[in-house]
């Protein structure tokens, strides 16, 4: 049986999926409380802003909805599903691969930071929920993927890649919005009519992110790649780099 919902069908089994406590878990993961300092990164906004590439709403929205196309659906959700895959089996060696691959693709230090410095809260924070992490995320000092390493709690708390894919965008999106919301500057009615805007563009980048082979995963995002190296060497900032 499929309900037919506001965003398309949905069968009655993920619907069902949604009242389990998976849901609360995947509350928890892709809460903006998640001790895990996305909030520090502005991920190459502060720069833009700056140099009047990102002034106002519309060239926010702009901004954030290119990632959405060419890094979230392209690299990042691929590659947790992947790492989903390796950790459903047990598969260390393999998650490890997914792991050292978005980590590659990552286009500068500031942007690899982002993802490693995540990463290594998330994994403290497994630790003493005693959620069972690959051994090379337990001993690496600096090396684990934030979004690889979503993958292990999504798999241990069952929650299918849909939804771990939806909270973990979801969770950047909010991030990103936040950002703008102390640089650009932005209202905070216009934050919401943002975020309101911009996760509608969620299901989409889910769906071309499942149709996206490992050979194909990987993108560049130039004028995001100088924001961000720039960005090391801002005279004032507000974010990490």
């Amino acid at each position: 049986m499929a309900i037919r919902t506001a965003t398309g069908i949905m069968t009655t089994d993920a619907l069902s999926a949604l009242t389990t406590p998976g849901l609360l878990r995947l509350l928890q993961l892709s809460s903006v409380s998640l001790p895990v300092g996305g909030f520090a990164f502005s991920q190459g906004l502060e720069y833009a802003v700056e140099k009047g590439w990102v002034c106002n709403m519309a060239q926010t929205r702009e901004w954030i909805a290119l990632q959405l196309h060419e890094t979230q659906a392209l690299i990042d959700l691929p590659v947790l599903k992947g790492a989903m895959q390796a950790a459903a089996a047990a598969d260390e060696q393999r998650w490890g691969e997914w792991n050292d691959l978005i980590l590659a693709s990552r286009e500068t230090r500031e942007l690899r930071l982002t993802d490693t410095a995540m990463g290594e809260a998330l994994v403290r924070l497994l630790k003493s929920l005693d959620v069972p992490l690959p051994a090379y995320a337990r001993n690496a000092e600096g090396d684990v993927s934030f979004v690889a390493l979503y993958a292990w709690p999504a798999v241990h708390w069952q929650i299918p890649f849909h939804a771990a894919a939806t909270g973990l965008t979801f969770a950047w999106l909010e991030n990103q919005i936040a950002a703008a919301t102390k640089l650009v500057p932005l209202g905070q009615t216009q934050a919401q009519q943002l975020l309101s805007d911009l996760q509608t563009l969620i299901p989409q980048t889910i769906t071309t992110a499942n149709d996206v082979d490992e050979a194909d995963i990987g993108g560049s995002l130039p004028m995001l790649a100088i924001a961000s190296a720039k960005h090391e060497t801002q005279y004032t900032r507000l974010f990490r780099s």
